[in-house]
């Protein structure tokens, strides 16, 4: 059943307002990927006359920043789409984001190898990104799983007891 007059009216101005919004954001996010990959062309070309590890980890960190950005934008033309927030880009965005800080805080780590406490500190955080890459993907697991199920209550097909 339809809302009366003004809570129709009410809903469109709040359903365009919403798409105003969700453009912008995507509009930003098109411009900074835009921009980061400028940023990583650069960085090649300084690395072509600096053969060290800095640039390349810099170039890692900034092309891996991309892929965060391109699955935000992912994220919210999926939101877009189906007019539902869904929860597998985030979290993907998440694996992402923590699998950078792995490899940043890795060559640190290396940097620092017998430094005692900072060293140790490195360590810790890697193991702790670790495991919330692990939790992150366990939880994907789930959700992917959880699709691939028929869905439950009224309506649903009743299942059968297993042997």
């Amino acid at each position: 059943m339809p809302p009366p007059g003004f809570g129709r009216v009410g809903t469109r101005v709040l359903e365009v307002a919403e798409n105003v919004i969700y453009a912008g954001i995507a509009l930003l996010l098109v411009v900074a990927a835009v921009v980061l990959l400028v940023v990583a062309g650069r960085t090649l070309w300084s690395a072509l006359g600096d053969l060290s590890q800095a640039p390349m980890l810099e170039l890692l960190d900034v092309l891996l920043l991309v892929f965060i950005v391109v699955e935000l934008l992912f994220a919210v033309r999926t939101t877009v789409e189906k007019r539902e927030l869904v929860a597998e880009p985030f979290l993907i965005i998440g694996i992402i984001a923590s699998i950078k800080e792995i490899v940043v805080l890795s060559v640190e780590a290396a940097g620092v190898v017998g430094g005692g406490a900072e060293f140790t500190d490195r360590i810790v955080e890697i193991a702790v990104l670790g495991g919330l890459v692990l939790l992150l993907g366990l939880t994907s697991w789930l959700l992917r799983r959880k699709e691939r199920e028929p869905d439950e209550g009224e309506g649903a097909p009743a299942r059968t007891p297993a042997p």
